[in-house]
């Protein structure tokens, strides 16, 4: 008697947290806070269906460019632990399944904000889209240690695009909004980098700390962060924010360049479980953000 073949396995097919997975949602809610933050702090009324239009559109186009960010890097996401659990790389979805949906929330922000808030909004939010899924996570990161540093832009459009959405026009101050977090960015990923570095050198992504060292890494994280104290002033200085933002940047700066100056002096690697100065810079960066753009929005309404 001959064995019996096997029932053939069919996945099933990926369902809505799956989907909604590829979107990114933590980082997704920082995207959405900085874009409203952008939108409540520029000057004028803002008609409450376009604000809510817009930030709509910022958040699909952000979950639209974290699902083709996942389809391209699929493989290398099995290869670290930290991402091996994503839809792709653990199987539960198909690439092509990805790409289409990836490709759909991405068309479908542009076209709304373009249609029902503004060409010039639609148009940074398309650069934005492309500078993600195709500038960085196509060419920079698989290329070079400077991919934060260059790629920082793609996270530094939303406020610009919520300024845009409410002003309809560019000026100083989303400008500068876009400089803090360009300059944010390289220490805020440099300090995850250097307690996940394993997983980087694994998959043979270029991050800093496995091209240049930790030594070399933390001297750099500590200068970005001597460039954002008065980058975060420059608001107050330049641009017409008041005293409540002023004195946040400046008290959350100042944590800021203290908890990156400990990951500067401190000499473990990615073998030392502790990785405090590391994992404490880490979390503050996400707060500093957060904060920073709420006292913004504070400032404004506070003060007229």
């Amino acid at each position: 008697m001959t064995a019996q073949a096997a029932p053939a396995v069919h996945p099933l097919p990926a369902d809505w947290r799956d989907f909604f997975a590829l979107t990114k949602p933590r980082v997704m809610t920082l995207v959405i806070f900085t874009g409203l933050c952008g939108l409540l702090a520029a000057p004028g009324p803002v008609n409450p269906l376009i604000g809510f239009t817009a930030i709509l559109c910022i958040a699909i186009g952000a979950g639209g460019s974290a699902a083709l960010n996942q389809w391209w890097e699929a493989d290398l996401d099995a290869l670290m632990k930290r991402t091996a659990d994503r839809p792709l790389p653990s199987g539960r979805m198909q690439r092509h399944s990805a790409l289409s949906f990836g490709l759909i929330l991405a068309l479908a922000s542009v076209f709304v904000m373009a249609v029902a808030v503004s060409w010039l909004a639609a148009l940074i939010l398309a650069i934005s889209i492309v500078y993600y899924s195709v500038v960085y996570t196509i060419w920079l990161k698989p290329r070079t240690p400077q991919n934060i540093v260059i790629g920082g832009g793609a996270g530094a459009f939303p406020p610009m695009i919520g300024w845009i959405a409410a002003t309809g026009e560019i000026t100083l101050m989303p400008i500068l909004l876009f400089a803090i977090i360009f300059f944010w960015t390289p220490p805020h990923f440099w300090a995850l980098a250097l307690f996940v570095e394993t997983d980087y050198a694994k998959a043979g992504i270029p991050m800093m700390p496995v091209v240049a060292g930790h030594h070399s890494t933390r001297r750099q994280i500590l200068v970005y962060a001597v460039l954002l104290l008065p980058l975060s002033l420059a608001p107050f200085w330049f641009a017409g924010a008041g005293a409540v933002y002023g004195a946040s940047a400046l008290l959350l700066s100042a944590v800021f360049l203290l908890l990156s100056l400990r990951v500067a002096v401190f000499r473990g690697d990615a073998t030392d479980m502790d990785m405090r100065p590391e994992k404490r810079l880490f979390a503050f960066s996400v707060i500093y953000l957060f904060a920073l753009f709420g006292a913004l929005v504070a400032d404004r309404w506070i003060m007229g």
